[in-house]
């Protein structure tokens, strides 16, 4: 499967919940999102992250390969006044100045990327003393919650779609980042509950890889009409509160050769 999250731009800027505010303040402790830090945020899709390292003072410059992501980075940001920059770019080669910034941050996308040759482009960007940060702010399945019973309806619609029943914790990241040298590595992770409008979770879910950025319009109309029975039928109500789970791994930019 090859998402294309271009074709839920709408959907993504309006419905896909940001990190939240704890997040941005327990990264703090270790040096990451301090007023006036330059950052780059790579795959930064709407601009969620970006809008909130810059909204605690740092400069940000957020990178990602699609245009209308972009396009409606920039519209959310108009309003704000936000000091980022957007640029289109692969995570892989960005064309930004080496040595340059004091953090470079990817949130919900380093497993999209070629993660080795992400690696040595984050080192290339990062000082000597710069930090990395991967974040993930997944929704979690539960029996009988209503992220279960949507992940299923999802792989109906969708067989290709292989990312269900995961638990929102990335160990595996670790081995890459030591293998191309970077150090003090360390991890968190933390539950939060997210209340959505049903509208709200349905935009959530047509914004994400198995529906919105890789099925056919039509498919999606489709899939839309059953999740909304399924909301109506078994998580009845104004608010409907999915299970998510935070994690985030910071690590040292490599030692100069």
């Amino acid at each position: 499967m090859k998402p294309n999250f271009g074709r839920t731009a709408s959907d993504y800027g309006r419905h896909r919940a940001g990190f939240p505010d704890s997040f941005y303040d327990r990264l703090r402790p270790f040096g990451i999102g301090l007023e006036g830090q330059r950052l780059v945020d790579l795959g930064t899709g709407t601009g969620t992250l970006a809008r909130g390292f810059a909204a605690r003072g740092c400069r940000v410059v957020g990178v990602d390969l699609s245009a209308s992501m972009l396009a409606e980075a920039r519209r959310q940001c108009e309003p704000l006044g936000a000091d980022i920059r957007f640029v289109a770019a692969r995570a892989e080669s960005t064309g930004l100045p080496a040595d340059a910034f004091d953090v470079v941050a990817a949130g919900q996308c380093w497993h999209w990327f070629d993660r080795v040759a992400a690696a040595r482009e984050v080192a290339r960007l990062l000082t000597e003393s710069g930090r990395l940060v991967i974040g993930h702010f997944d929704w979690i399945p539960l029996e009988g919650n209503v992220v279960e019973a949507t992940e299923r309806l999802i792989e109906r619609h969708n067989p290709e779609w292989k990312l269900g029943g995961g638990m929102g914790l990335y160990p595996w990241w670790l081995r890459t980042l030591s293998e191309t040298g970077f150090r003090e590595m360390e991890t968190f992770s933390y539950d939060v509950d997210v209340a959505y409008t049903p509208e709200d979770w349905r935009g959530r879910i047509r914004a994400s890889a198995g529906i919105g950025a890789s099925l056919a319009p039509e498919a999606v109309d489709a899939f839309d009409r059953e999740h909304a029975t399924l909301l109506a039928e078994r998580f009845p109500g104004e608010s409907i509160h999915a299970h998510h789970r935070v994690f985030a791994l910071i690590a040292r930019a490599p030692r100069p050769s």
